[in-house]
């Protein structure tokens, strides 16, 4: 391609780059070098173009430099690293025994790590190329026996990774290729000392790839202790915004209306897709999920406080969709990749609205359309100016109640503020008096 060409490409992917000696996208899969073998698999899975984070994201990581990638959920991060990390062990020595990973995926989540290993399997297989994924709540055994078999691929939580490099069944002597996917949540204070722990025990002529949906200013300062030199692509704003292939539904209740309004919500929505339904607390998910059932909801909950044989029971039962309704804490807000989830429900809304990008994200994937429903209480009006400045982003209707909201930063609303019901795109953008319906069901007072 010419440079004005790559100019036109790039602006109408809404694609941005910056560092030294940018490579140019690729506009197809061949065009990227990869074996035959992944080109093979790509068709099977019926693939037909890169997405805008692969086709400027896959020459970046090839030339083998640092790389900041951020781009929506379900935009197609995973494959844009794990492609040029099977590039990157096809060029090294091949294991020998005792030695750890040439490659080391760190990610947040039980299910996001398992997600990952599932696509490298896909890929990896054809090139005998191995893989295993370390995470806590599932027996240490099979992920030891992995590790000391050799594997050339690891993905992993940070806890369980650090359980096993102090037991000294692994090692990340042989790591060259580093990435963090999520990587603002895995470098928010929670897991900062984990990753640095983890990043001290690598050789420093790694390459090292972040992947993200959203990238906090406070983050990048941090990140950039990691890195030497890096590309970095974004694809869409940087400024944090969520996918437009999304409906955004925002209703301003009260507390106690929050139930009666998911019940109503279940009976309008309910066709055999899958609902993924969004709580504060494990507490909460597990009441809620008590009461749906009670009320003959086919519903299950999944949240830290579970054992990995049950998140993954209830995740096979959410996916297969014989359980077509699913509670989760934030647990599932990031990496879950579950085909046909018709809709999100924010029951709570998140801590963050980081969080919230994230959440919603879990449907609208992979260029399909989708709905999010969100419950705005009064508690939540400090995050009223900046939510409103997402929707507004993402083409949204702003319904009154949620201004009046911003304005008053949630002063002068008192206990009556969730007496009317804004809704949005979809419902006519119409307030409503809810009068008698605020009765919970069979008089049980909701949480």
């Amino acid at each position: 391609m010419s440079e004005q060409e790559v100019r036109l490409y790039r602006a109408r992917r809404d694609i941005t780059v910056e560092g030294l000696d940018v490579p140019k996208p690729i506009r197809m899969f061949q065009e990227a070098c990869f074996p035959d073998y992944c080109l093979e698999v790509i068709a099977k899975l019926g693939f037909v173009e890169p997405t805008p984070i692969q086709s400027q994201g896959w020459p970046m990581a090839l030339k083998g430099r640092d790389l900041i990638g951020i781009a929506e959920t379900g935009s197609g991060k995973t494959l844009a690293y794990l492609l040029p990390a099977l590039v990157h062990v096809s060029a090294q020595p091949r294991l020998v025994h005792g030695e750890g990973p040439i490659v080391l995926v760190l990610a947040p989540t039980r299910e996001l790590a398992v997600q990952i290993q599932e696509e490298a399997v896909k890929f990896g297989s054809r090139a005998n190329i191995r893989s295993t994924c370390i995470y806590g709540g599932a027996p240490k055994g099979p992920q030891i026996r992995d590790l000391q078999r050799g594997v050339e691929i690891v993905i992993a939580t940070p806890g369980r990774l650090i359980d096993m490099l102090e037991a000294q069944h692994t090692n990340l002597r042989r790591v060259t290729y580093l990435v963090l996917d999520e990587a603002d949540r895995m470098l928010d204070m929670g897991f900062e000392p984990q990753i640095r722990k983890i990043v001290s025990q690598i050789r420093p002529d790694r390459q090292t790839l972040y992947w993200s949906a959203t990238w906090p200013r406070e983050v990048e300062a941090l990140a950039r202790q990691f890195l030497r030199n890096p590309y970095k692509v974004i694809i869409g704003s940087p400024d944090l915004k969520a996918n437009h292939s999304i409906n955004q539904v925002v209703e301003v209740v009260t507390e106690v209306e929050k139930y009666n309004r998911l019940i109503q919500l279940l009976k309008e929505l309910m066709d055999g897709s899958r609902i993924l339904i969004f709580m504060e607390t494990k507490k909460g998910c597990d009441q809620v999920t008590r009461h749906l059932r009670m009320d003959g909801w086919p519903a299950l909950s999944i949240h830290g406080d579970k054992n990995q044989a049950e998140r993954d029971w209830v995740l096979a039962e959410f996916k297969s969709g014989r359980s077509p309704i699913m509670t989760a804490t934030d647990v599932a807000a990031r990496g879950l990749d579950v085909k046909d989830i018709k809709c999100v429900v924010n029951y709570d809304f998140p801590s963050s609205l980081e969080d919230y990008v994230h959440r919603i994200g879990r449907t609208g994937r992979a260029g399909a359309k989708g709905t999010a429903f969100t419950f705005f209480t009064h508690a939540n009006a400090k995050f009223a100016r900046e939510f409103i400045k997402i929707l507004q982003e993402s083409g949204q209707v702003v319904t009154p109640a949620l201004s009046a909201l911003a304005r008053s930063g949630g002063a002068g609303l008192g206990g009556s503020g969730g007496n009317f019901r804004s809704r949005g795109r979809g419902f006519g953008n119409r307030s409503l008096i809810t009068g008698s319906n605020t009765v919970p069901v069979s008089g049980r007072r909701p949480w």
